[in-house]
């Protein structure tokens, strides 16, 4: 069976970045599944799997456009303590949730920590870079009704939400 529309997906990946260098990895751990068409990996490598069927490996590079985007230099802010919810840590690397106030939830990261106040970033960390992927197909199968109208897989025993 071949990769394309609906197809929930299982592959292996190394993401290295443009010196090299290992971002992540599934090495060691389950294969990661997806389904194909709903949006549920970066745009640039769901194109360059279509096709692709178990046993296949691929090296794929990414632009930043079919990937996380340019970084967006307008796109942080410095939020004092005293505004900044005391139950989320004040951690570098922290990935919080926001919300708009057309009720949409959105990430930020928390790229520094000053004295008194955290610089939160809108831009994923890998926004701006060009991602390089090492991927072998696993598994390909029809994703059943419940995974279509839910936009993701589900484990062996069904969703958990």
């Amino acid at each position: 069976m071949q990769i394309s529309a609906d197809k929930v997906v299982y592959f292996h990946y190394t993401l290295r970045n443009d010196a090299g260098e290992v971002l992540d990895s599934s090495d060691g751990m389950d294969p990661l599944p997806y389904i194909h068409g709903h949006a549920n990996i970066v745009p640039g490598l769901e194109k360059e799997l279509e096709g692709l069927s178990v046993g296949d490996k691929k090296s794929v590079k990414v632009p930043p456009e079919e990937g996380y985007g340019e970084r967006q230099e307008d796109a942080t802010q410095e939020v004092p303590f005293d505004e900044f919810p005391e139950e989320i840590p004040r951690e570098e690397g922290l990935q919080i949730f926001a919300e708009s106030p057309d009720g949409q939830h959105f990430p930020l990261w928390i790229t520094e920590v000053k004295e008194n106040s955290v610089v939160l970033d809108a831009n994923h960390p890998l926004a701006g870079e060009t991602l390089h992927f090492d991927v072998e197909i696993v598994e390909v199968r029809a994703a059943d009704e419940e995974e279509l109208a839910h936009g993701h897989v589900h484990g062996p025993g069904g969703h958990e939400h």
